[in-house]
């Protein structure tokens, strides 16, 4: 099956920026954006702002009606009870948040993070209305030991087993060792790994959910390189990290086709 995919550019700030930064970048990027005059609908434009920014982005895109979609950076794998410090899908969806990082490479490194763990989460997210951005990435030793695709493949797996054939899910293939290494993998890379995520999608899910799954590369990206990543039939867009607080170069990003004719 053939099916056209929208683009999606999404910028992970991680831990950076406070809720009244958050407002003065959003409203920044928007009107960067508009005089640029983007069409949101031929690539889609999201952002990941830390937790305590959430309602202040939501009231700015409500109140001016603006087209940038945001999501969070984690959520729990519980609804709610004695969980300090965890954040529930339900106060997310209450926050009209779209999206929700699962699975990124800090969480697993640095909270210990399973692929049990994140398969958990994405069920709560997808429980609650929101889009899971699982993330799956391998790091040197990793890629050395196993091979390209290999366990980015085994962590998709855990994550997508059990989900309804029809689950909405965006996958993000971030190889650790390109995480702000700046050092990216080569498009060639991202394609192969791109089309083995596809396939585990088809076999996990269904041949439709896999058509329309988009499939994220994430790990170095900027305005010079993401062209090159676009043209690759299996992937659908990025996650950008550290170029996503620089409001030119992640306009830039999002406007890929415009000023390198793709």
């Amino acid at each position: 099956m053939v099916l056209k995919r929208t683009p999606l550019i999404a910028g992970n700030w991680k831990m950076n920026l406070d809720h009244l930064q958050a407002i003065a970048f959003v409203q920044k990027l928007a009107w960067s954006l508009n005089d640029a005059k983007h069409d949101f609908s031929t690539v889609e434009v999201a952002i990941f702002p830390p937790f305590t920014d959430l309602r202040s982005v939501q009231t700015l895109v409500s109140a001016d009606k603006l087209e940038i979609a945001y999501g969070a950076q984690d959520v729990s794998a519980h609804d709610s009870g004695a969980y300090t410090g965890e954040i529930s899908g339900q106060f997310l969806a209450q926050l009209d948040a779209k999206y929700v990082i699962i699975g990124h490479s800090e969480r697993r490194t640095l909270h210990g993070e399973t692929d049990d763990d994140v398969a958990a989460k994405v069920k709560a997210a997808i429980k609650h209305g929101l889009v899971p951005v699982i993330c799956v990435g391998e790091t040197a030793e990793d890629l050395e030991k196993h091979g390209q695709s290999a366990v980015p493949v085994a962590q998709l797996k855990v994550a997508l087993d059990g989900l309804k054939a029809d689950a909405d899910v965006v996958v993000a293939y971030e190889p650790v060792w390109a995480i702000g290494s700046g050092q990216a993998a080569t498009p060639e890379q991202a394609e192969t790994v791109g089309a083995a995520l596809r396939a585990v999608v088809a076999e996990s899910l269904s041949a439709d959910a896999a058509a329309a799954t988009r499939i994220l590369y994430g790990g170095s990206v900027k305005s010079g390189n993401i062209a090159g990543f676009m043209r690759e039939p299996n992937v659908d867009g990025a996650l950008v990290g550290g170029a996503s607080l620089d409001i030119a170069e992640f306009a830039a990003i999002v406007r890929y086709q415009k000023h390198v004719g793709v």
